[in-house]
């Protein structure tokens, strides 16, 4: 799977001191990467970022990306300041074997990628956040959207839910359902190695974006070939590019208010930066 031109990964494979020699080839899963970075436009500057306890952002003269911050992997290789540089450059961590640099880099990604400019000419959908009565805010759920096609199996769905999202376990009322987790802390977890036995015989996935951020996408999507996917969360990079990868919907966000979003990474309110976000999809089939 992934992109049939032969340069496109290799073309801007080389951004100086954030650059990963070695991850060039075309016939390797750095192409999955390599692509994305690569159409990053060289002229787009970065003007701020941060590395949030929870979640982290990167902001350019194009507007902000966020990612989730994900702890783990390789020490820390590259400390310098990241404000002045190009996006493309800052996207290049996203190669980084040090989970929190690769947030930064899948950041930079979105910073480009998730913008109503590019989306709205693919049929992007919004989702228009409803306040209910308990003070609670419903926003779009990937879920949800796709629940007719499942339950239209009678019950006999396999669906495979990669990374333990918020009321996953409903799911279960309609299909049979497989969560696959990193950190398993909920009875319905299963450690991720399976994913080599479950994704094969799946009708319908549900991925993590985090996915992109630790380097399992790649290899994730390769085994749900077969499968009806979704890549979901905030961390989803929102580029018809994955759609060559086998994937039928992005479930991602846009920043709707940078300046919330900044606040809320800065000092951990998570209240803030769920209101900063708008909930975005795009299908294969409408793109």
């Amino acid at each position: 799977m992934g992109c049939a031109e032969k340069d496109c990964c290799t073309a801007f494979a080389k951004d100086g001191d954030l650059s990963f020699p070695g991850t060039e080839g075309h016939g390797t899963p750095w192409k999955f990467y390599n692509h994305l970075i690569g159409h990053v436009p060289e002229d787009v500057m970065v003007t701020d970022y941060c590395l949030g306890t929870h979640w982290s952002y990167v902001e350019a003269t194009c507007g902000m990306g966020v990612a989730f911050t994900t702890k783990g992997g390789a020490k820390r290789r590259h400390s310098q300041d990241l404000r002045g540089m190009p996006l493309r450059s800052v996207a290049q961590l996203a190669k980084s074997w040090c989970f929190e640099e690769a947030s930064l880099g899948v950041a930079a990604l979105n910073a480009w990628y998730a913008r109503p400019e590019l989306l709205d000419p693919l049929g992007a959908t919004y989702d228009e956040p409803v306040e209910l009565p308990d003070g609670t805010v419903r926003k779009m759920d990937a879920f949800e959207l796709c629940r007719p096609r499942i339950e239209a199996r009678g019950g006999t769905a396999n669906v495979v839910v990669v990374g333990h999202f918020p009321h996953v376990d409903r799911i279960q009322e309609y299909a049979r359902l497989t969560v696959l987790e990193r950190s398993c802390s909920q009875p319905l977890d299963t450690p991720d190695p399976a994913c080599e036995y479950v994704l094969p015989q799946a009708d319908f996935a549900f991925v993590t974006g985090v996915t992109i951020i630790n380097k399992t996408a790649p290899r994730l999507l390769d085994l749900a070939k077969n499968a009806t996917t979704v890549f979901v969360g905030p961390s989803v990079v929102m580029s018809p590019f994955l759609f060559d990868w086998g994937v039928e919907m992005l479930a991602g966000s846009v920043v709707a208010d940078p300046e919330k979003a900044r606040f809320a990474i800065k000092n951990g309110a998570g209240q803030f930066f769920g209101e900063a976000l708008q909930m975005t999809m795009i299908e294969r089939d409408r793109a």
